[in-house]
């Protein structure tokens, strides 16, 4: 995910993305994420590769290779999410890019990193959560740490890699050197715990999951999701004798925020987890948003993509695909006043885009027709005629 993310990222800047992809098609246009399926493209291949052209090519292939390498010359940013090693094995290493092209930015993209012992681990999202200790700060002492709900290191590493991009671009149209641009995903799920793990390693203060399922080890009581009469409710860290008043809980109204928020943070949980079973989700928010303290509803999917802020921000976007029809999804998460982003284009088909991107580059017809012949590149029998 990662890759595909970080680079749709750049596509919805306005990047002109070609995705380069073997003849027989990206591996995730054979998983469907959550069992999605399309019609031609699954969901989660979907999701990840809109604004991008794709070129299907063969790079165990000379022929194949020298169409990457022609691109390569003229390109601002190549991107790679390989293992340690491929790049280099396959004659696309930055040290070999960057002697056709000094200007280059290339982004290499890896799970823990490009040498050390964990080289040859796989990089894959659960397991570097479970690594990076993250788990370990919210929840129940004693039951098994529940992951995040989404694919977050995944995320997060696409979002390093993206701003990794952008940083080197501005350093390039400053000096005109482009330069090696390395992310993994241990060090950005890592650095994405700056103040968790400065807690522990400035203040000694070690990760202690209470009894209760508090939401995170360095926050204090009552800090979690509660039930309600009628459903869930999230309540943070708000002032005890505030809090004691609205929920009619009088043992709150004489504890110290700093002091006993930490030491009976058990207690605490328990006795709001009692008091706010009593009343249904619409009255507390209600009680406690009119006292200005910090809580909210639970959603799920269904209720957020229908939230009235969600709406009001244009947080997702409807296009029609060629082949999938109408689409929703989530868009852009930012604003820009001079060049706001847009859907160009759905995700491409395999090699969809083979012939164009090759006749831009300056191969003609017969040339195309010839690597077509051979395999070298490969060019979907149902994409569209492209333009000149």
């Amino acid at each position: 995910m990662a890759g595909p993310f970080a680079a749709q990222r750049l596509g919805d800047l306005g990047a002109d993305v070609v995705k380069i992809e073997p003849v027989t098609g990206e591996w995730q246009r054979h998983v469907a994420a959550g069992g999605a399926k399309g019609n031609k493209v699954n969901v989660s291949f979907l999701s990840l590769n809109r604004n991008k052209r794709s070129l299907a090519v063969d790079l165990k292939s000379p022929e194949g290779k020298a169409v990457l390498l022609d691109l390569v010359r003229s390109a601002d940013v190549f991107l790679q999410n390989y293992r340690p090693g491929v790049a280099k094995r396959l004659g696309i290493d930055y040290e070999t890019l960057s002697a056709l092209n000094p200007r280059l930015v290339y982004v290499s993209m890896s799970g823990y990193g490009e040498s050390g012992p964990y080289l040859d681990w796989p990089g894959q999202d659960l397991v570097l959560q479970g690594l990076s200790g993250a788990m370990l700060s919210a929840g129940r002492a004693g039951e098994p740490p529940t992951p995040a709900g989404q694919y977050l290191v995944d995320a997060v590493t696409a979002y390093t890699a993206f701003e990794g991009a952008l940083a080197a671009l501005l350093h390039r149209e400053r000096t005109g050197e482009g330069q090696l641009v390395q992310v993994n995903m241990l060090d950005a799920i890592t650095t994405l715990q700056m103040q968790e793990l400065s807690v522990f390693t400035v203040a000694g203060k070690p990760q202690t999951r209470s009894a209760e399922p508090h939401a995170h080890v360095y926050i204090r009581a009552p800090y979690g999701a509660f039930a309600t009469a009628d459903g869930t409710i999230i309540i943070a860290f708000p002032p005890l004798r505030k809090f004691g008043e609205v929920i009619g809980e009088p043992s709150f109204l004489a504890m110290d925020d700093e002091v006993d928020a930490w030491s009976r943070r058990d207690e605490i949980f328990a006795r709001t987890r009692e008091r706010l079973v009593t009343r249904s989700t619409a009255d507390w928010l209600q009680r406690l948003r009119a006292a200005d303290i910090w809580c909210g509803p639970v959603y799920g999917y269904q209720d957020l993509v229908g939230d009235p802020q969600i709406a009001h921000n244009g947080t997702f976007v409807t296009y029609d695909h060629p082949t999938e029809g109408r689409v929703t999804t989530p868009g852009f998460p930012i604003k820009f006043s001079k060049t706001p982003s847009t859907v160009a284009r759905g995700a491409p088909l395999v090699g969809e885009h083979t012939r164009q991107v090759l006749r831009e580059a300056g191969y003609d017809e017969a040339a195309i027709d010839a690597l077509l012949s051979r395999g070298a590149v490969f060019e979907t029998p149902d994409a569209a005629p492209a333009g000149p």
